[in-house]
């Protein structure tokens, strides 16, 4: 008997709906074999050691940590051989030392920015670059979220996942501190999480400060530090700069040549940015400078109390400004220190890609084009002082500033400059003589009698 045209249509759709759901169950089969993954900003240290594991077990994902060197003097080898086996299934290393100082550094003391007066901005300069990094690794590994073990207090939070949005806005961030998820509210938490676990726990010392290194500078939080009224333990925590009073009584002098704004050599030898730093921060370590005792306005509200080694840096900022002084007029230079400070804002914040920040730099890199010239100081037991600048673009004219009269200017040119330039005092002071009443009548208030013999 012939089959009827309804059996071959119901076969028909039987035999599609057994094909869709074998290549539903191929692809769930495919699927499974292969987790996503995360990128793990990772720094060998308790903090992300311990997030290893606890990414595979609370989200079930392949980590890739990610080590990114700005100058920490870490065991990378070390350190990568903890991630393998401590569940990372790759473990990259990322020398961004010269990359930090040349595209991060160099721009901040171009700019000559410095964060309420005293921070040099050591963290904030190189958390732009590690997230951006992060986000560069993301992208190779197809990874779906990245993961920082930044805390809930902490400016680096807000750094981190900054450049993240800046890059990568459909990636999702996993801050493990503030995840609902992480139960571990303590070191000794931390610690027996790893020991339940047979992993090996990173050696750290029980009276360690909170550090962050790197090729700029070097923080301090903790301890005694947490106390505002206590003196730092100088003797316990620095590590690349001698205490004043026990550096050489005779002191050194340093010469740092500028092209454009950004240093080139070091007494007079041609040097890399990265070379150069690392030669300051030993030439300025040794000489006690650089160090700072700051309590600071955080980004989160808060306020915190940090140690700062900042040798290398504090030098070249301070030969930087002098070089400014001879090479800028009056009107940039001023308006220049406007900029400085919201730029350094900017970078506290973590705001490094925004379109204000591009608008700032390229002011910076227009205005310091003629910033080009030596400059020499004397250091000596933390202090530092000028010894001399020149430079082919100086504004500074001999001629001009000399006290003996001089072809380009005569001391009677003066007399007309400040008869318009106190116009408008002089005109107040009238009017006030004429009612009888302000500052500028003989018997006014203001104005106090003084001994006679």
């Amino acid at each position: 008997m012939a089959e009827s045209k309804t059996s071959k249509t119901v076969k028909a759709v039987a035999s599609a709906v057994a094909q869709k759901a074998k290549a539903t169950v191929a692809k769930a089969v495919k699927s499974g074999s292969k987790k996503d993954k995360v990128i793990l900003a990772y720094s060998g240290g308790l903090d992300t050691t311990v997030i290893i594991p606890w990414l595979k077990e609370n989200y079930d994902y392949d980590v890739i940590a990610v080590c990114i060197d700005v100058g920490q003097n870490d065991d990378w080898k070390t350190i990568k051989a903890r991630a393998l086996k401590t569940g990372a299934s790759a473990c990259y290393v990322v020398d961004a030392r010269e990359e930090y100082c040349k595209e991060y550094v160099w721009p901040a003391v171009k700019a000559g920015c410095v964060y309420e007066d005293e921070y040099l901005l050591g963290t904030s300069t190189a958390r732009p670059l590690i997230g951006k990094i992060l986000v560069e690794y993301a992208r190779q590994e197809k990874a779906v979220a990245i993961c920082h073990g930044a805390t809930g207090k902490g400016n680096d939070q807000v750094r981190f996942e900054l450049a993240m949005k800046a890059f990568a806005p459909d990636l999702k961030v996993i801050a493990a501190w503030r995840d609902p998820k992480w139960t571990l509210d303590s070191r000794e938490a931390e610690v027996k999480y790893l020991e339940d676990r047979n992993i090996p726990v990173p050696v750290k010392k029980e009276n360690s400060y909170s550090c962050d290194e790197n090729i700029w500078h070097i923080s301090h939080e903790g301890l005694e530090l947490e106390e505002t009224q206590n003196e730092p333990k100088w003797e316990n925590m620095l590590k690349e700069t001698k205490l004043p009073e026990a550096a050489s009584e005779k002191g050194e002098y340093v010469t740092i040549d500028f092209v454009a704004g950004e240093a080139v050599a070091v007494n007079g030898k041609k040097m890399s940015p990265l070379e150069i730093m690392q030669t300051l921060n030993k030439i300025a370590g040794r000489n006690g400078v650089g160090i700072v005792d700051l309590v600071e306005n955080r980004v989160v509200g808060m306020k915190s109390r940090g140690v700062y080694e900042t040798p290398g840096g504090t030098v070249l900022l301070y030969a930087h400004e002098q070089l400014d002084h001879l090479c800028l007029d009056r009107d940039t230079y001023h308006f220049k220190q406007h900029l400085a400070l919201r730029m350094s804002e900017l970078i506290y914040d973590g705001k490094w890609f925004t379109q204000l920040m591009e608008g700032l730099m390229a002011f910076m890199d227009n205005v310091e084009q003629t910033v080009t010239g030596s400059v020499k100081l004397k250091l000596y037991k933390g202090s530092m002082r000028g010894a001399g600048s020149s430079s082919p673009y100086s504004l500074y004219n001999e001629s001009i500033a000399s006290f003996a009269t001089g072809d380009l200017y005569d001391h009677k040119d003066a007399d007309g400059f400040i008869t318009l330039f106190g116009l408008p005092l002089k005109v107040r002071a009238m009017m006030e003589q004429a009612a009888g009443k302000g500052q500028a009548v003989p018997s006014s208030k203001k104005l106090k009698k003084r001994p006679t013999e």
